[in-house]
C-alpha cells in the first residue's frame, strides 16, 4: 500500500485532504492510506483520541439551510504519537512505501519573508539551521529527507497545503535555502533532484469543533467521538498535476488536477482568505464573536464586498490577463459562504496570525493599485482594521486571546507607544516589505482608520 504521510493532524486537513482520500477509497480503490503525525505536542488529547479510534473520526457538514450531513472518515491508517525527536513520523517518511509527504502548518509555519527568504529572526528557525533541532517544518522535513536519501528509499513529492501563495514552490525554496544554510549540499542536491513540490489550492471553512459538535455526533451515529470535526459543505481542492511517485486519483473524487493553479489561488486568497480576516477583525471590534454575526451588520458585509469589487477584481481580470473565474459570482458566493449561521467559525480564530495574513493576502492588492496609480481606498480598510484591532490587543481590550504565530509583540507593543502609532505601523518591514514608509500607502490607511472610526461609532 501506498503511504501519504501528512504533518499537522488538525482540524483542516481532517475535514478536507483526509476526506477526499476517504471517497476515493470508498470507490474501491485502497492503494493510497494516511499515516498522520505532529512536528508538535500541543494537540494532545486529539491525537490520542484519534490512536485510541484506530484514526477514525466522525466528519459533520452543514450547509447554508442548515442540513446536516454525518460521515465516519477512514483513510487515516495510523496516528503517530508525538516525541520530541520525531523518529516515527521520520521512519515513515523515509519508508519507501511512502509516496508523499503532505502537511498543513499554516502560513506562518513557513517562516517566509515579503521576498520569500527564510526569516531568520525567528528563534525556532535558527536553532534548527544552528543546532539541528526539529522545530519547524522545515527541520522536520530535512530530517526525513535526509534518512531517505541514506536508506535509498526512492524520490517523494512534498505536498504543501496551506493558504500560502505558491505554496509549492516558496516551500521548496525555503526548504533548500534551508538545507544550504545548514551546509547540507549533497542533501540539498538530492532534494532538488528526487522531489516535487506542485502548488495546490484548498478551500473549506473549518472551525474548531465545539463541545457540541461532539454531541450531536452521539445523538445521530451512537458513537461516542473523541475527535470529531466539522466543516462547511463546500469543499474545493485545485492541485498542479506535478508528482514525482505516483499520487491518488483525486480527480475521481471532485479534485481538479490542473497545469497551473495561480488564477484558482489568487481568486481564493484575496477574496475569501483576505476578506475573512476583514470580517473577523471588524466583527471583533463591534463586539461580536462568530462570522455569521459579522456578516449580519449591513456595514461590514458591505466592507467585504467593497474591497473585492472596487480593488481586487480589477487587479485579478484584465484586458491583458483577463481571469478564467467569474470573479463576482465567486464573490457573491464568499459571502454568502461567510454568512452560514449553522457553521459558527470565531473571530478568534480567523482573525488569527495577522502578520502573515497582511503581508500575504492584503498587500499583493495595494501593491498593484499602486503601481496601476488606481484607487486601493477599499483596500486599504483591511490594514485599519487589523491597526485598530491591534491596538486593542495591545490594550488588553480584546475579548480573547490573540495568536500570532511569526508577530514579535514587543515590536507591535512599541507601535502604541511611540509619538505616531499609525506611521509605526505602516513603516514595520514584516508588514509591508517594500512598501514599508510608503507615503501614498500611509495615507490611504490613515484616511481609512477615520472611516474605522466612523464605523465603530455608528
Amino acid at each position: 500500500m501506498n503511504t501519504i504521510l501528512h504533518i499537522g493532524l488538525g482540524s483542516f486537513h481532517r475535514a478536507h485532504q483526509a476526506v477526499y482520500l476517504h471517497h476515493l477509497r470508498q470507490l474501491g480503490d485502497t492503494s493510497w492510506s494516511i499515516v498522520g503525525g505532529n512536528i508538535r505536542g500541543d494537540m494532545a488529547d486529539t491525537m490520542a483520541a484519534l490512536a485510541a479510534q484506530q484514526g477514525q473520526y466522525t466528519l459533520e457538514t452543514v450547509s447554508p439551510a442548515g442540513d446536516r450531513h454525518y460521515e465516519r472518515i477512514t483513510s487515516i491508517r495510523e496516528v503517530l504519537p508525538y516525541d520530541r525527536s520525531l523518529g516515527q513520523l521520520i521512519a515513515v517518511g523515509a519508508d519507501d512505501a511512502t509516496r508523499i509527504i503532505s502537511f498543513t502548518v499554516t502560513e506562518a509555519g513557513y517562516y517566509l519573508d515579503s521576498q520569500h527568504h527564510l526569516d531568520l529572526t525567528h528563534t525556532d528557525l535558527r536553532c534548527d539551521i544552528e543546532h539541528g533541532t526539529r522545530h519547524t517544518i522545515y527541520g522536520a522535513v530535512g530530517a526525513i529527507l535526509r534518512e531517505r536519501m541514506q536508506r535509498g528509499s526512492g524520490p517523494v513529492t512534498l505536498l504543501t497545503c496551506d493558504n500560502l501563495r505558491s505554496n509549492g514552490t516558496r516551500f521548496r525554496a525555503g526548504l533548500l535555502q534551508f538545507l544550504m544554510l545548514r551546509a547540507e549540499m549533497p542533501l540539498r542536491n538530492w532534494v532538488e533532484a528526487n522531489t516535487r513540490s506542485p502548488c495546490n489550492m484548498v478551500d473549506r471553512i473549518t472551525p474548531r469543533p465545539s463541545p457540541e459538535v461532539a454531541e450531536r455526533v452521539r445523538a445521530v451515529t451512537g458513537w461516542d467521538d473523541h475527535a470529531p470535526v466539522m466543516g462547511e459543505s463546500f469543499i474545493q481542492w485545485v492541485i498542479e498535476d506535478d508528482f514525482i511517485a505516483g499520487r491518488p486519483a483525486w480527480e475521481r473524487v471532485g479534485a481538479e488536477m490542473v497545469a497551473s493553479v495561480h488564477a484558482h489561488e489568487e481568486a481564493k486568497i484575496r477574496i475569501l482568505n483576505a476578506t475573512h480576516s476583514c470580517v473577523a477583525w471588524a466583527g471583533t471590534l463591534k463586539g461580536l464573536s462568530f462570522i455569521h454575526e459579522d456578516m449580519a451588520v449591513p456595514a461590514i458585509r458591505q466592507m467585504a464586498h467593497d474591497y473585492v469589487t472596487n480593488d481586487v477584481i480589477p487587479c485579478l481580470h484584465t484586458a491583458e490577463h483577463p481571469s478564467p473565474i467569474d470573479l463576482a459570482a465567486y464573490r457573491d458566493v464568499v459571502l454568502d459562504r461567510f454568512g452560514n449561521p449553522h457553521v459558527r467559525d470565531t473571530n478568534q480564530r480567523v482573525a488569527m496570525d495577522g502578520f502573515s495574513k497582511v503581508p500575504g493576502f492584503i498587500v499583493p492588492t495595494l501593491r498593484e493599485c499602486l503601481a496601476r496609480g488606481a484607487s486601493m481606498d477599499s483596500t486599504a480598510m483591511l490594514p485599519a482594521l487589523f491597526f485598530t484591532f491591534l491596538g486593542r490587543w495591545h490594550r488588553g481590550e480584546l475579548a480573547y486571546d490573540y495568536q500570532d504565530g511569526v508577530m514579535d509583540r514587543e515590536a507591535a507593543h512599541a507601535f502604541f507607544k511611540s509619538a505616531d502609532p499609525l506611521s509605526a505601523f505602516c513603516g514595520d518591514p514584516l508588514l509591508w516589505g517594500d512598501l514599508a514608509g510608503n507615503p501614498t500607502l500611509e495615507a490611504a490607511i490613515r484616511a481609512a482608520e477615520r472611516r474605522v472610526k466612523a464605523f465603530l461609532a455608528g
